[in-house]
């Protein structure tokens, strides 16, 4: 038995194969009442991360076979519950991750990986924490475990990973060196980092702002760059992967870049060089369910706290409708944004 009866139309952004942003398709889908575990979410934000723009070029490391609905993670509301599910949960504003499927006005998740969102932030205003918050917490605290007082290189530090990034070193009084273009140099040190403009010698410009080198470097972009990313590193330093931007629009087989890139750090954490290398994979550990989900309810919840505190402020590049979710990919991808493009339902629906 469920809270409601009637069904529910979904407008879902499909993605058919590796295409433009252009070529997302806007369809209709008739969802199914929520099984007994289930819960049926009123999507009210969603947003566009680096794995969209890598699985419209088919080059996301497990994305699924085309076509499908993108949509990493999402903020909305619960409409309906399956019979096994608190009744109490309707009408309870969640965020969820998804890796994909997030794109829709309407979605059915299982209810044990719905996190309860703080009041003080809107639906958009929080998006921009689900993905981008996990991802910055785990490496900053659960991975590299830097300390107050050390310092750390972030890559992309306008992005949406990266700004939250520095903000959460920042509130933990760790200094923060950001890479990001000339363009985005103001909005970086806003963010209380030292700007370093990426298109320039990355490693002269931090040497000279840290000498003996930094405590942890957060780098996405992973190719040649990275081999200066770890040589930047202070003795017992951390670098920590998570990603290969620089190879988005390469050809060929997708997975080679990655397997490059595990082979190197493993390789560096061989020598005897009191440097550590990793790897970070939010959904590592999801063998273990319900460890899982308990380690994100926990650190989503330590960053939604921050934010309804006012420690961290939401980076909101764009609102953008569902309908227009082309144009949000178009906008995330050219490179001009600071912080995060967030899909919103469109006006009247």
């Amino acid at each position: 038995m469920t809270t409601q009866a009637h069904p529910t139309t979904a407008v879902e952004i499909v993605l058919p194969g590796p295409v433009s942003p252009q070529g997302l398709l806007v369809t209709h889908r008739q969802l199914p009442a929520p099984e007994p575990h289930q819960a049926l979410i009123r999507v009210e934000a969603t947003g566009v991360s680096f794995a969209e723009q890598q699985m419209r070029r088919a080059k996301y490391y497990d994305q699924p076979p085309f076509p499908f609905v993108p949509g990493y993670d999402l903020v909305g509301t619960v409409i309906e519950v399956g019979g096994e599910t608190d009744r109490t949960l309707v009408g309870t504003r969640v965020a969820a991750l998804t890796k994909t499927g997030g794109w829709s006005s309407h979605i059915i998740l299982d209810a044990a990986d719905l996190v309860a969102v703080p009041a003080a932030l809107d639906p958009a205003e929080a998006e921009t924490f689900v993905v981008n918050g996990i991802t910055a917490w785990q490496m900053l605290h659960r991975i590299a475990r830097v300390q107050p007082g050390q310092t750390i290189l972030v890559h992309g530090a306008n992005g949406g990973v990266g700004s939250t990034l520095v903000q959460l070193a920042v509130a933990a009084d760790i200094r923060v060196i950001g890479t990001a273009s000339a363009r985005h140099a103001a909005a970086v040190e806003a963010l209380g980092a030292d700007p370093v403009d990426y298109r320039g010698d990355v490693a002269r410009q931090v040497r000279a702002l840290a000498p003996h080198g930094v405590d942890a470097v957060f780098d996405h972009v992973g190719g040649p760059g990275i081999i200066d990313s770890f040589r930047l590193l202070a003795p017992n330093g951390t670098l920590v992967s998570y990603g290969t931007a620089s190879t988005k629009n390469e050809q060929g087989n997708s997975r080679l870049p990655v397997l490059a890139l595990f082979a190197r750090l493993a390789w560096w954490n061989m020598l005897p060089n009191k440097r550590n290398a990793h790897f970070y994979n939010l959904w590592a550990g999801k063998r273990r369910l319900a460890g899982f989900r308990n380690k994100l309810a926990e650190d989503l919840g330590s960053v939604f706290a921050l934010a309804a505190g006012g420690v961290l402020r939401a980076q909101i590049a764009a609102r953008i409708p569902l309908s227009e979710a082309a144009d949000a990919l178009e906008l995330a991808e050219s490179g001009t944004v600071t912080g995060k493009v967030v899909i919103v339902p469109d006006p009247k629906s």
